[in-house]
């Protein structure tokens, strides 16, 4: 089974994520979903476009640990270059709003995920998190842009508290745009999705454009301080050990 399923109905475009079991991104789906999004910045017919999960209960739990254990620098840069670079770079240039339709659980990556979509929507029972400060990893790119969404002390203490937290409270706090009922997601994303492609699509390509580069000034330069800050910590002996243990506790389960 794929790990990503691209379909376009009408002008929306839909990229679906379905990586078993709890769409933890390894380098492999990371380019599927690149290249999803890729397909739908350059089909002129697509308006808009839903990014979702078919796992229920999850949306992705975030990096594949496996990718940092035992890895160099070198290797961990690889992957963040798909996450943090890659990623910015194909959203940046899609010339065309994408929708984040979060249900169940985002961590980690998965919020790197989310917030690099232009708006979030989340069911109800959907949770939020931010939980690499327990395993001794730091919240990377969260730290620079979280703060500018949501104001730096509700940012601080959502980093570095590791806590998880519910839609709700993530609508009130402003990093969710609406909350809706859990069977209703997916409508509600495609009813909000169909208003921005009525719009005249060559005004919102260069609306889309101007407030991007407005409002994300400067990601470059914390990027590359993120991915040094994070391969540093990544790497160290205590984090290296925290990870094996929080694998083989897992496997244990």
């Amino acid at each position: 089974m794929n790990s990503v399923t691209y379909r376009v109905d009408g002008d929306l475009a839909h990229i679906v994520m379905n990586r078993d079991p709890v769409n933890a991104l390894s380098i492999e789906f990371l380019d599927d979903i690149l290249s999803a999004l890729t397909a739908a910045g350059d089909d002129d017919a697509v308006r808009a476009i839903i990014v979702s999960s078919a796992i229920p209960d999850r949306f992705s739990a975030g990096l594949d640990i496996e990718i940092l254990l035992g890895k160099s620098s070198d290797e961990i840069r690889h992957f963040l270059d798909r996450l943090y670079v890659q990623l910015w770079d194909v959203q940046c240039g899609l010339g065309k709003p994408s929708i984040a339709a979060v249900g169940g659980a985002a961590r980690g990556g998965g919020m790197t995920l989310a917030i690099s979509c232009d708006l979030i929507l989340a069911a109800e029972s959907a949770t939020f998190g931010y939980p690499e400060i327990d395993l001794g990893l730091l919240p990377a790119i969260h730290l620079s842009h979280l703060p500018r969404l949501i104001g730096r002390p509700r940012a601080f203490e959502l980093l570095f508290s590791g806590r998880t937290f519910s839609a709700i409270e993530a609508e009130r706090i402003g990093l969710v745009n609406r909350c809706t009922v859990d069977s209703g997601l997916l409508r509600s994303a495609a009813e909000m999705a169909a208003v921005f492609a009525s719009k005249p699509p060559n005004a919102i390509r260069a609306a889309r454009t101007a407030l991007v580069r407005a409002s994300d000034r400067g990601y470059r330069d914390d990027i590359a301080k993120a991915v040094d800050d994070f391969c540093t910590t990544a790497t160290s002996v205590s984090t290296q050990k925290r990870l094996r243990s929080f694998l083989e506790n897992r496997q244990s389960r």
